[in-house]
């Protein structure tokens, strides 16, 4: 009965499409839910999902996102095919992983699957995986890309990527792989080592594997995101998931790090602490205000909630059977993001040519909520550091104007990262640009 009345709701959610917005809205504005304390309310329960997509329409001719105060922006390469992740190689060459998701029959099964298969094809998501890693090349110092090459083709959504001396660590959607690369490398056609695999398979919710070596390169941290929502299809589909994992980099044997991450993506090193920072993507159908998407250090062994509860000890009564005992073990993130905005992209600021106001914290690249209305993230954001730690205050806006007043999005950030001169770069996904953030 439960089963019948859930593809009732997704019907009636899809019936009202337009897919401008199902159901209730936010009570709370998006920095409620942002911060070291967020407001928590308690979750609302309905009849329908709430679905509010920004449809993807790109940019119009002369356009561009809106830079912060005392920063400008420029295209550093555009024309890409669902550019989503960056690496930035010693010599200053900047990787990009044109990607998207694989194949996977059965995470797209029932009337919610093929409802959500059409939400994301709405939102820009619906595209072919390239399944390639580009390298973009700025040989005069203009802060733009005046060459570009295929580095890696034939992949199988490839995100991560990560360089340890002349190893070149790319994380699929299915496995870690490690090629030979030489200083100046333009084209790699050895086949890919494998030196881990990684939980995929015909459901593989979320697909986006990435990994941070560690400060001696021994070791790679592996982000892992869950099969599910709220473990709605059982926990044996969660074997090793939501999950940091910790791989030998010469062997490929494992462990788990770190648990109870619904979907963590970006990784970085705090420098002043040495401490891993993540950010998590966290559960969906709680509400508009629920639940803060979070910045945190990342313990070893430590259990961030996912599924049975969030934001620390805040039950998720959703989940069967309850885990009263993991939830005493749940550790409250360092730092919300604000409810749904799909934070992806992380980068320290260290070593940025940005003004001083940035040159103590993360960048954040928030790809853009699809359960909130009204919409939240669609935007670049930075959160200030003092002594190694979110220093109490908001975050700052870094990069806006992705959604145009209609709501629709002429862009949607993802990975961020820090060229050779200290300048943040932006992958846009919808836009297919590669945006450059520099000082004025």
């Amino acid at each position: 009965m439960m089963r019948m009345f859930n593809a009732i709701s997704w019907v009636a959610c899809l019936a009202s499409l337009s897919l401008a917005a199902c159901s209730e809205m936010a009570t709370l504005p998006v920095s409620a839910g942002s911060g070291l304390r967020p407001t928590l309310p308690p979750p609302v329960r309905t009849t329908t999902p709430t679905v509010n997509i920004a449809p993807a329409i790109g940019w119009p001719a002369g356009t561009k996102p809106t830079a912060a105060p005392g920063t400008r922006v420029a295209a550093f390469a555009n024309g890409l095919d669902h550019p989503r992740w960056l690496y930035v190689l010693p010599n200053g060459d900047v990787l990009v992983a044109e990607t998207n998701a694989p194949p996977k029959p059965d995470d797209a099964k029932g009337i919610k699957g093929w409802v959500m298969g059409l939400v994301m094809k709405r939102a820009g998501a619906g595209v072919p995986s390239a399944n390639r890693i580009t390298l973009l090349r700025d040989s005069d110092g203009d802060g733009v890309a005046d060459f570009r090459a295929v580095l890696l083709e034939g992949l199988n959504s490839p995100f991560g990527m990560a360089l340890v001396g002349n190893d070149l660590y790319v994380a699929n959607s299915d496995a870690v792989l490690r090629f030979p690369y030489a200083a100046g490398d333009t084209h790699i056609s050895v086949p890919g080592r494998k030196v881990v695999a990684l939980p995929a398979g015909s459901i593989n919710h979320h697909w986006t594997k990435n990994l941070i070596p560690s400060q001696d390169g021994s070791k790679l941290y592996v982000t892992v995101g869950s099969n599910s929502n709220v473990a709605e299809r059982g926990m044996a589909v969660e074997e090793g998931r939501a999950a940091i994992w910790e791989v030998d980099a010469r062997t490929g044997s494992h462990r788990i790090f770190a648990s109870g991450l619904r979907n963590p993506n970006g990784l970085a090193w705090e420098k002043q602490t040495g401490m891993l920072w993540t950010v998590v993507n966290e559960r969906d159908e709680l509400g508009s205000d629920l639940v803060p998407d979070y910045l945190t250090s990342v313990r070893d062994g430590g259990f961030y909630g996912w599924p049975y509860s969030y934001y620390g000890q805040h039950v998720d009564e959703r989940v069967t059977p309850q885990r009263p005992d993991l939830v005493a073990k749940a550790i409250a993130p360092d730092y919300a993001l604000g409810p749904h905005t799909a934070s992806l992209g992380l980068a320290s600021s260290s070593g940025t040519s940005l003004p001083a106001s940035f040159a103590s914290g993360m960048f954040v690249g928030q790809h853009g909520s699809w359960n909130r209305q009204p919409a939240s993230g669609y935007k670049v954001i930075f959160v200030p550091f003092a002594n190694g730690t979110p220093d109490g205050g908001l975050p700052v806006d870094v990069l806006t104007g992705f959604l145009d007043e209609k709501g629709k999005a002429y862009g949607r950030p993802v990975g961020v990262a820090l060229d050779k001169h200290g300048a943040l770069l932006v992958a846009d996904d919808v836009g297919n640009v590669i945006w450059r953030v520099t000082g004025q």
